[in-house]
């Protein structure tokens, strides 16, 4: 009935889009499915601005449940070691329309947590001024309707049940929850006739959907004869949905008789439990029930273990060690060492269950004792799977569980080492499956062992994205996750991708540039001494001092070198900046000392509160210039209708100072604000530092013509002269 099922709807707020150059510009929706859903609808909602700027854009929306996407739009290569499968998505089109509105819908999906990730295409490089232009925005908004089935009925295992199915429209569901240590399961469907009393014709749908890849397994039976479908290792300790429709008539009801069995493997244990206790109590590591950490063990208590002859798993005791976020170490309580016979697999559980651990990178490694093969050509052959472990690696090699694919790994005496990367595992209990493959034809394979040293742990970035790199802690809403953010032309996923890397010789060439380029302000300093404008060249020697050590630091390669924090750098350099063209401006204004100087100090302090609220604001240079500008202007004209003539008044003055001044300040402007890209960075902003320099150098008044700043000697003299005179003057009056 209709009552028996309820509707939930779950929103978030939407996100601005961003165009993508790494993992971080993508926008991320974290939604959580509950337990016996059988209809998930998304309704994506993507707008634009209404503004000219605005064109037509494709968004690109990927899915996957358990974990973030992992998504390559850029088609860069993956780390070595590290296995990929391509991620869902679909693409979303802006054109003339302002809003787009999209429904996606699945069927019998898989309870838990579900990702979707959206971006626009690949960034142009370009680099924006703040406030000179307006980019166009575009939003995006993802929202989730469930229907839930609230009653669902439960299939006993060993129990058959009868059930019908009302209509075609209408299917059946039901669930069974499969215990640990489930090595098989085998459903069955049989007495299957319809209301009409005719032979019907239903489809059996196993498992629920999980993207990007769906492992739904699929069951027609025909008729009244029984129809079964077997299945290995199934997901442990999780309900699984069973949905049964009817594909006959439409007004025809049909009656089914269900069974499930499971076929329980029996673990062994390596170690009794008080050798648990007393390993874990011997370690540095935590306690039994500290906060933090856990110790959980694959295999049963001591009353169930069983030897390795009589079991068909070995189960080694693990401990979890959480060190930071999204960093885990998982250590093997009877060391690193691993027993590995052809008989049952040794089985380590990794637990990645606590829904904080999806958003870093799984890195299992392993290493064959190469002394401790009693079986020469033989393999040990292992597998990294989610939810349930391969319990058959001597027969299949295959590493598929039920409704999973896991990732194969293998060592031999010719090949004693293999890593997997797994990045952004799914939250599940992890399993590493290792058994011994022994050659054909030799019959010492049941007494044949070998040992492996195993190192898992998962950390926020491989390698923390190598030495061009920077792994980032991003964040939507309570869930954390990572990625690197690539530096010097790299790219890819961890930054090792060197298709468009910069070599040496040219990160070394960009240091050169920006910082040595620097040192045009060496012209302007000298001008400004000579001319006995102190102030203003304090001001040039703080600001050539800063940028040339900001940008030494600022360096994307191994070019670099930082004398303090870079933040500090970076501060100081812009307040530099911006306080140079404010005191030139104010210099060519020819104010009255004290009134120029309160300006200097007053506009350095507003400054300084401007770029601490915005540092990248266009306003916080655009500003000071202006008004610095208004006070020039309005000191010429007071100036000029003073002395009844143009000011400055020669000619020599405009032709050969002001015009180059000023066209060279344009030129530096229009670079910086509409030519920089991430390519040329490192020349256009060379060629900034230059005219900027070479403007100022131009641009600085004359001194006094009663100003002689370097004559020390007549100066002091004149101060004698005048003490002198003084005396004398007085004598006189007297």
């Amino acid at each position: 009935a209709d009552s028996l099922y309820v509707s939930e709807y779950f929103s978030q707020s939407a996100q601005k889009l961003s165009f993508y150059s790494w993992y971080g510009n993508a926008k991320l929706f974290h939604f959580h499915v509950p337990e016996d859903t059988v209809l998930l609808r998304w309704l994506l909602q993507a707008s634009r601005g209404k503004g000219p700027e605005c064109t037509s854009m494709e968004i690109t929306v990927h899915f996957r449940h358990g974990a973030p996407p992992v998504i390559n739009p850029l088609g860069t290569r993956f780390p070595a070691n590290a296995t990929v499968r391509p991620s869902y998505n679909i693409s979303i089109t802006l054109s003339s329309a302002v809003q787009n509105t999209t429904f996606v819908n699945v069927t019998t999906p898989a309870a838990g947590d579900w990702f979707i990730a959206a971006h626009l295409p690949e960034a142009a490089g370009r680099i924006e001024v703040k406030g000179f232009s307006t980019p166009c925005p575009y939003m995006f908004q993802a929202d989730m309707f469930v229907l839930r089935l609230t009653d669902m009925p439960v299939l006993e295992p060993g129990v058959p049940m009868p059930h019908t199915v009302v209509s075609p429209a209408k299917p059946l569901h039901v669930k069974v929850f499969v215990p640990k240590h489930a090595a098989g399961m085998r459903f069955q469907l049989s007495s299957c006739v319809t209301s009409e009393q005719r032979a019907c014709t239903v489809r059996v749908l196993l498992g629920s959907i999980t993207l990007p890849q769906s492992f739904q397994r699929s069951l027609t039976c025909t008729g009244s004869i029984n129809c079964s479908l077997a299945l290995d290792s199934p997901p442990w300790e999780k309900w699984l949905q069973i949905m049964v429709e009817s594909l006959g008539t439409a007004n025809a009801s049909v009656s089914v008789e269900m069974l499930a069995s499971f076929t329980v493997c029996r673990p062994g244990s390596t170690s009794p439990f008080l050798n648990f206790i007393s390993l874990n109590q011997s370690q540095a590591g935590a306690r039994p029930g500290a906060a933090g950490s856990s110790a959980p063990a694959a295999g049963e208590a001591p009353g169930n273990a069983s030897g390795p002859r009589g079991s068909c798993l070995q189960s080694q005791p693990v401990v979890r060690e959480d060190l930071d976020v999204v960093s885990v170490r998982y250590r093997l309580l009877n060391g690193p060492g691993v027993p590995v016979s052809s008989l049952s697999p040794s089985l380590l559980l990794l637990n990645l269950n606590t829904g904080m651990d999806s958003g870093g990178s799984l890195v299992v490694n392993l290493l064959l004792n190469k002394t401790s093969v009693s079986l020469a050509n033989a393999t040990v052959a292992a597998c990294v799977s989610a939810a349930s472990p391969v319990l058959s690696l001597n027969a299949t090699q295959n590493c598929s569980t039920a409704f999973s694919q896991g990732y194969p790994l293998s060592v031999s005496t010719s090949s004693a080492e293999a890593m997997l990367i797994v990045l952004y595992p799914q939250t599940d209990d992890w399993f590493l499956s290792l058994q011994l493959l022994c050659p054909k034809g030799q019959g010492e394979c049941g007494s044949a062992e070998a040992k492996v040293t195993v190192f898992a742990y998962l950390t926020p970035c491989f390698n923390d994205c190598g030495p061009y790199g920077q792994c980032s802690l991003l964040r939507r809403h309570g869930y954390l996750y990572a990625g690197c953010s690539c530096k010097a032309g790299w790219g890819g996923w961890s930054c090792t991708d060197d298709t468009k890397a910069q070599s040496v010789g040219t990160q070394n060439l960009a240091t050169l540039l920006l910082t040595l380029s620097n040192l045009m302000f060496l012209p302007a300093i000298a001008v400004a001494v000579y001319r006995f404008y102190l102030v203003e060249a304090s001001v040039y020697t703080y600001t050539m001092f800063f940028s040339t050590f900001y940008h030494a630091c600022d360096q994307p390669g191994v070019a670099v070198m930082c004398i303090m924090d870079y933040d500090t750098l970076q501060y100081c350099d812009f307040l530099g900046s911006v306080v140079s063209i404010w005191v030139t401006i104010l210099c060519m204004a020819r104010l009255k000392k004290i009134l120029k100087y309160v300006l200097f100090i007053l506009g350095t302090l507003l400054i300084a509160m401007s770029l601490q609220l915005d540092r990248r604001g266009v306003w916080n240079m655009m500003g000071p210039c202006l008004f610095a500008l208004l006070i020039m202007v309005t000191a010429w004209v007071h100036h000029g209708a003073k002395r009844r003539h143009c000011y400055p008044s020669s000619w020599k003055r405009w032709v050969f100072y002001l015009l180059p001044g000023i066209t060279l300040a344009f030129i530096a402007i229009s670079v910086y604000a509409f030519m920089e890209t991430n390519e040329n960075y490192y020349y256009t902003h060379s060629i900034w530092h230059v005219l900027v320099a070479c403007s100022v150098a131009f641009l600085l008044p004359p001194r006094d013509k009663h100003k002689k700043p370097w004559a020390w000697s007549q100066k002091l003299t004149c101060r004698y002269q005048i003490c002198q005179n003084d005396r004398e003057e007085l004598y006189a009056v007297t």
